[in-house]
């Protein structure tokens, strides 16, 4: 019992503080979803377009018990890691000892990779799947195996990056591949489902949608596995928004290639304390995330989370072997740095100043910073990412947007017509026209606008909502 407390203790000490934070970027996503405000909402998360099911009916939960305030939304997600936690411990008691089972479970806890997943509220999807997961492996250790099966049902119905979980457990458990067939049945059902849905969403940012093709992709995210290594053992240079790329061909196939050699050499060291399956294993539990499916963002630390059990466990392993100072010293580092991560998490505006500090030359940071500050220097920012990218319509759009909070509809609406000049298939771009025509009481234009962006794009409620007022008036 003490063993429990005490990496439920490590957990709220390295992210707890995050109760006090508020939402971030995806996160007011959420909210722009009517099925939240609804009580009979918790029906429509089950629509075959929702691939995350289970995550969004623990929205929906959390909007009925207390609206938008932050904190129960922060709440449940530390309740969720914690439970993670604990359930990593009991899983690698039974896996790797008890002295290695601490250690590992403590280093899960509170390794700054988590602070992205349990930090911020969207990340709630992999958290919830991850324990999922974990519960799936503690009913496969103590022999109930098609009740397994159900569990990682669960963990797909919240976040379909676990598809891997089967593979990483036929390295680990063998001589049952009924259940392990039917698990990759249902991972595969769930991959074919995630491609619909992103194929008949429109914006989605994976799949087809993902401005990315999957050569590329893959080629990328070898550069990318490698960075995630490296901020597992060496935890600086975490980042929202790293600037990963696609390389050029050499460096994308030789990252590959160091990759397979560490696999490789991962599967020689498997029988030695049994860390190399671990690390094998944590190499193969990224795969859905970092391979040829593509998406939108290259890069994203809690694509780590689960995979961090696995490795988590082969360094439990490993520092088993010396003395417990050794162990309980990296557990202090890695908390402490943890700590700084969720202070970084606080607010929008040291979230995105830190990841213009670490991409200066990616657009998307200063654009998320400037929706942090006042307007004078929110333009300040939006001047220099014209600078970067003078032909990019989202520098236009948020400049706009700026000059309409000031009241300057006129500037806005230059700004929104240059949008629209960049790209004129964006539903989006009519109506933010629209909005600054209606502010210049031009409402017949404004409506003409309205009507032309909810063609493009009929699901733009933003739209619909303006042109039922303009046509009212």
């Amino acid at each position: 019992m003490r063993a429990r407390l005490v990496l439920a203790a490590a957990a709220l000490a390295a992210f707890g503080a995050s109760l006090g934070s508020g939402f971030h970027f995806d996160d007011y996503a959420i909210f722009g979803d009517r099925f939240l405000t609804s009580p009979s909402g918790w029906l429509a998360v089950w629509s075959w377009r929702q691939t995350r099911p289970l995550t969004y009916l623990t929205f929906w939960l959390n909007y009925q018990l207390g609206g938008a305030n932050p904190v129960g939304y922060h709440a449940l997600n530390l309740v969720l890691h914690v439970g993670a936690v604990l359930m990593a411990y009991e899983c690698l008691r039974r896996l790797t000892g008890e002295r290695a089972a601490l250690v590992g479970a403590a280093l899960f806890a509170v390794h700054p990779f988590q602070a992205e997943a349990v930090d911020y509220v969207w990340g709630r999807a992999i958290v919830l799947a991850t324990l999922l997961c974990l519960v799936s492996l503690g009913r496969w250790l103590g022999g109930h195996r098609w009740e397994a099966v159900a569990w990682f049902l669960g963990a797909l119905l919240a976040k379909e990056e676990v598809a891997a979980f089967p593979v990483a457990l036929l390295l680990l458990d063998r001589k049952r591949p009924g259940p392990i067939a039917a698990m990759l049945g249902l991972a595969l059902a769930a991959g074919l489902r995630v491609g619909y849905a992103t194929a008949v969403t429109p914006g989605a940012p994976a799949g087809f949608q993902a401005g990315i093709s999957p050569a590329h992709y893959l080629l990328a995210q070898g550069p990318v596995i490698l960075r995630y290594l490296r901020l597992a053992v060496a935890p600086y240079g975490f980042t929202v928004d790293a600037d990963a790329r696609v390389p050029a061909l050499a460096w994308g196939l030789a990252a590959w290639a160091l990759l397979l050699a560490l696999a490789a050499a991962a599967w020689r060291f498997r029988g030695r304390d049994g860390w190399g399956v671990w690390a094998l294993a944590g190499l193969l539990l990224l795969l859905p995330s970092s391979s040829i499916f593509p998406a939108a963002d290259l890069s994203a630390d809690r694509r780590m989370y689960l995979p961090l059990v696995a490795f988590a466990a082969a360094a439990g392993l490993l520092l088993a072997r010396v003395k417990w100072p050794a162990g309980a010293a990296v557990a202090l580092v890695m908390a402490a740095v943890a700590v700084t991560r969720t202070q970084v998490w606080m607010t929008d505006r040291s979230l995105w100043s830190e990841a213009v500090r670490r991409a200066p030359e990616k657009l998307r940071p200063r654009i998320q910073l400037a929706r942090a500050l006042p307007p004078s220097e929110a333009l300040d920012i939006l001047g220099e990412a014209r600078r970067l990218a003078p032909d990019d319509p989202r520098v236009a759009t948020e400049t706009g947007r700026v000059l309409l909070a000031e009241g300057k509809p006129a500037q806005a609406l230059a700004e929104f017509g240059r949008a629209l000049a960049l790209d004129p298939e964006d539903a989006r771009n009519y109506n933010n026209r629209g909005v600054a025509l209606a502010a210049m009481g031009q409402t017949a234009a404004a409506r003409a606008d309205f009507a032309r962006a909810v063609a493009l794009d009929p699901s733009l409620d933003d739209a619909r909502e303006n042109l039922k007022r303009t046509e009212a008036r």
